[in-house]
């Protein structure tokens, strides 16, 4: 298996929920770790033991227990706003890595249930503290959408280094005037 290989057969194992417990700022980045041998295959929470042995089955690797620096495995739990005390603020549409949360700066915001990979890392920017975890439904699978995710995931950071570029442009021709 060539490096790139490994790291695409690696990150087909991991649930995309881009939560970061693994200490890596995405489930890419952590699987191009475990390929190049920089990470662990334990490192996973919501890929859970089933997940690590996944990992294991594939790199021909003794199976490990999950880590629990990282965090323990649970099952799906989704954000919910509670948008009676939302302030509007986007914090939390800022740090959502899925684009599963909606909403304009001012106004109310809302999660889109079915996009929602359980991450939580919209909880600690809000100032409000509006946000719930609620208990998936029990027809969500976090393996079965994780091609999903993993696609929003990605359209997020182009939209993200697109608008940056289209910002840079305009500012550039502003200086130019």
């Amino acid at each position: 298996m060539t490096t790139a290989t490994r790291a695409d057969r690696i990150d087909a194992l991991l649930p995309q929920t881009q939560c970061t417990r693994c200490g890596y700022p995405g489930c890419r980045p952590y699987a191009e770790a475990i390929a190049a041998g920089a990470a662990e295959i334990n490192r996973c929470p919501p890929g859970g033991q089933a997940g690590v042995r996944a990992l294991a089955e594939l790199l021909g690797r003794a199976e490990l227990e999950l880590d629990p620096e990282c965090g323990v495995h649970a099952p799906l739990h989704l954000a919910w706003i509670r948008e009676d005390e939302c302030i509007g603020c986007l914090k939390c549409v800022q740090a959502c890595p899925v684009d599963a949360i909606v909403g304009a700066s001012k106004h109310i915001h809302t999660v889109i249930a079915e996009r929602c990979t359980g991450c939580e890392l919209c909880l600690p920017p809000c100032p409000v503290d509006c946000i719930d975890l609620v208990p998936a439904p029990a027809t969500r699978d976090r393996m079965r959408e994780a091609d999903a995710a993993r696609e929003r995931h990605a359209f997020r950071a182009f939209r993200l280094a697109r608008d940056e570029a289209e910002r840079d442009a305009r500012l550039r021709a502003r200086r130019a005037e």
